[in-house]
């Protein structure tokens, strides 16, 4: 039950994320603190210390990126949160699902927005550049407006979760509790 209780958390995320570009703290500190309980509920003191793992393996990631690339604060604190759910191992796994599922979104929007066509004559036009002064230019602002895009992670998360969390969620179904 307490994959479930997680999908209902990055669900509210992700609902919000997308309907007005935030996640909100009403949303993850809570679940951070159910998710471990709900580990020390499960797994008593080695639950606990698997959650508290999960956070802040997951959370310390997540700072990181929020430094270095101006990744949002909802968005380290939804990660985290799924580390307290889900523990080290499965936190990680979903944080990177997150970030490959992320980044497809957002190759896709860019192709949508920009084109196939517009983006690669973008890219050879900066080669072309490139070779041509002998070093590396950096992107005009022009050329990275559209780089600048929001990008959701709230739904990636939760597909993230639902790809990680499978099995669990296939038991559940066949026992007849998810339905």
């Amino acid at each position: 039950m307490l994959v479930l209780l997680l999908l209902l958390f990055v669900l509210m995320a992700t609902v919000t994320d997308v309907a007005r570009h935030r996640i909100y703290n009403w949303t993850t500190y809570p679940g951070i603190l159910l998710g471990l309980a709900g580990q020390f509920w499960q797994s008593g003191w080695d639950g606990l210390q698997a959650g508290l793992l999960g956070f802040f393996v997951c959370g310390i990631i997540m700072l990181f990126c929020f430094v270095l690339f101006s990744i949002g604060g909802g968005d380290v604190k939804l990660i985290a949160m799924m580390g307290a759910f889900l523990g080290i191992h499965q936190g990680v796994e979903a944080m990177l699902w997150t970030f490959i599922i992320g980044s497809v979104f957002g190759m896709a929007m860019l192709i949508w927005n920009q084109g196939l066509a517009g983006i690669l004559g973008g890219t050879l036009k900066h080669l072309r550049l490139v070779v041509q002064a002998r070093g590396w230019l950096p992107l005009t602002e022009e050329e990275r407006k559209p780089l600048k895009r929001w990008l959701f992670l709230a739904p990636a998360a939760l597909v993230a979760v639902c790809i990680v969390t499978a099995p669990e969620l296939r038991r559940l179904a066949g026992g007849g509790q998810l339905l």
